[in-house]
């Protein structure tokens, strides 16, 4: 029998956004699951809530106990776009596709997040210099964890 705790259903609709599947529907023993993306951010928002991110009186403990990552001028940190592990280089024998202090142009592969047994490349979002690389190589990272920062230029 099939049993889909919170994190693997969360992780489905993460993959669904990534790659632009509109609709899932898996049946296994009786157990039927339905995913469309129409829904996602109210599923989101009730995955939110029973996770408990919400303080006593009621404010999002995310919006109240967030850093303001990148909010110094000419910074932008790279989130990661989904749970997985995170990878510096295409193999382990490769080098790394950026170290501190390269430069790097919007659309350029700065890592690689594996996820569900897939490779997603990760694309740097400006164009501008690696300040800090925030994770290391190997390492599990979790759905907005920043990655690594870029000083604009």
């Amino acid at each position: 029998m099939i049993n889909f705790d919170l994190e693997e259903i969360k992780e489905l609709i993460r993959s669904m956004q990534e790659n632009s599947i509109s609709e899932l529907y898996l049946e296994s023993e009786g157990i039927k699951l339905n995913l469309k993306r129409e829904s996602f951010s109210k599923l989101q928002s009730v995955l939110d809530m029973q996770e408990g991110d919400f303080s006593e009186s009621g404010e999002s403990k995310k919006d109240s106990s967030k850093q303001k990552l990148g909010d110094q001028s000419g910074e932008v940190h790279i989130k990661s776009p989904m749970v997985g592990t995170f990878y510096r280089s295409p193999s382990p024998n490769s080098p790394s596709f950026v170290q501190v202090g390269d430069f790097v142009k919007k659309g350029q592969v700065i890592c690689i997040i594996e996820a569900m047994k897939l490779m997603n490349e990760i694309e740097s979002e400006v164009d501008g210099v690696i300040k800090e690389i925030l994770v290391e190589n190997a390492m599990p990272v979790e759905f907005g964890q920043p990655l690594m920062v870029v000083e604009i230029e």
